[in-house]
């Protein structure tokens, strides 16, 4: 019997980006199973005319060499960009409380930046964003939205957090909420 439990060892992180195509996250999850690698943790994405894979793999150091020496040159001869970066464990945030925000409005530069600015300037940690646009029903309008997980210190009072953030979303017109995260 093989085991099949995630080996513990090394961990990096891997950003790919190419043209979208059929078969590349099979290409890249195999290349991670022949070395016997773990993908941890991974986002996926078509992004325009663009493929987009940040992923987290672990396993032992030889194997994690051997990944990125093979994703170079796969990147080379398929003609895709990459990064692969050797890491460690993420701390957890310290007495802090995740916490989900979302958000959406009418499209039109800047919104990221002003939400960002909103939780940066409280020293609240982004630990994941998502963005998205669709079309209004009827109007064909474009909808701007938001989904974050936010890490909030055990010392802000969330109600006052709350407050502030629904008088921001009102300055910018934005439609809003924080609620727990789940």
């Amino acid at each position: 019997m093989v085991d099949r439990r995630p080996r513990a060892g090394r961990r990096a992180v891997v950003s790919t980006i190419g043209r979208d195509r059929p078969g590349i996250i099979n290409e890249l999850s195999e290349l991670a199973a022949e070395l016997e690698l773990n993908i941890d943790d991974s986002r996926m994405t078509g992004l325009g005319e663009e493929f987009a894979v940040l992923m987290s793999l672990t396993g032992s150091e030889s194997g994690l060499a051997a990944f990125e020496a093979r994703l170079n040159a796969l990147a080379e001869s398929r003609g895709f960009s990459t990064l692969f970066r050797l890491t460690g464990e993420r701390e957890p945030a310290a007495a802090a409380l995740p916490y989900r925000v979302n958000l959406s409005a009418m499209d039109h530069p800047g919104i990221v930046y002003r939400v960002t600015g909103f939780f940066a300037s409280r020293r609240i940690n982004i630990q994941d964003l998502q963005t998205g646009t669709q079309r209004a029903p009827h109007t064909g309008t474009p909808l701007f939205n938001v989904a974050m997980t936010i890490e909030v210190p055990s010392t802000l009072k969330i109600r006052a957090l709350r407050d502030a953030f629904e008088q921001f979303c009102a300055e910018q017109d934005l439609d809003g909420e924080i609620s727990a995260a789940r």
